[in-house]
Order: structure tokens, then C-alpha cells, then sequence
């Protein structure tokens, strides 16, 4: 009897020490987010904007990956079951970008092409003088 309850003590305390180092982990990968994202405010290079953008970005999938890991217990899982999940997801993600770019394509090309649609992109409008 003595046996489980000492497990189940030193169980309870590795369970804490996991739980904290999960919050520190996630908050440091907030709090770095944060200041990217309040740092780039202020920057005017559009690289150096779109680099900092794309940290932020694999910061963000990193944190994901964690929270599914423990959150959702696929850390201590199988490997099948976690690539039930990790594949449809990275389809998913797949999906979204090919979207977006068949929308963006679809945008372009339906300015180049239209006539009424270039002409309406060309328009300039100027600013007549307010009458007093």
C-alpha cells in the first residue's frame, strides 16, 4: 500500500514540474511573439518586416505543436495516431495556401484581362476645387 502511495506522490510532483515548465515554455514563446511583433511596428524595410512576419509565423506553429503535444496528450502516443492527425493538418495547411494563391492569380489575371476591369484600374481621379 505504501509503494502506490509513493508512487503516486512522486507522479504528482513530476506532474507539477511539467505543468510549469509547459507555462514557462509557452509564455516565453509569447512574449517573444510580442516583441517581434511591436518591434517590426516601427520598422519601414519590407524584408526586414517579412522576415520578422515569418519568425512570428514558426514561433506561432512551434507553440501550436506544443500545446497539441501536451494539451491534447499526442506526446505519449503512438506514432500512427500522431500521424492521423499531423497529415490531415499539414493538408489542411496545404489547401489554404493553394487558395490563396489560386484567388490572387485568379485576381491578377482578371484585371490583365477584362477591359472594364483594367480601364477602371487606370481611372484617374482628380480633385476638383470646392466652390465657396
Amino acid at each position: 500500500m505504501s509503494h502506490t502511495a509513493e508512487a503516486s506522490h512522486h507522479d504528482d510532483g513530476s506532474a507539477v514540474k511539467e505543468i510549469w515548465k509547459v507555462t514557462l515554455i509557452l509564455s516565453v514563446l509569447t512574449i517573444i511573439e510580442l516583441i517581434l511583433g511591436f518591434w517590426m511596428m516601427g520598422i519601414n524595410s519590407e524584408a526586414l518586416r517579412l522576415a520578422i512576419k515569418g519568425s512570428i509565423v514558426i514561433l506561432m506553429i512551434a507553440k501550436a505543436f506544443y500545446i497539441v503535444g501536451y494539451f491534447m496528450h499526442l506526446k505519449h502516443e503512438l506514432k500512427n495516431l500522431i500521424m492521423t492527425i499531423v497529415v490531415p493538418l499539414a493538408l489542411f495547411i496545404w489547401f489554404i495556401t493553394a487558395f490563396l494563391y489560386e484567388g490572387n492569380s485568379y485576381k491578377n489575371l482578371r484585371n490583365r484581362y477584362d477591359p472594364y476591369k483594367k480601364a477602371q484600374t487606370e481611372i484617374k481621379v482628380h480633385k476638383s476645387e470646392e466652390v465657396k
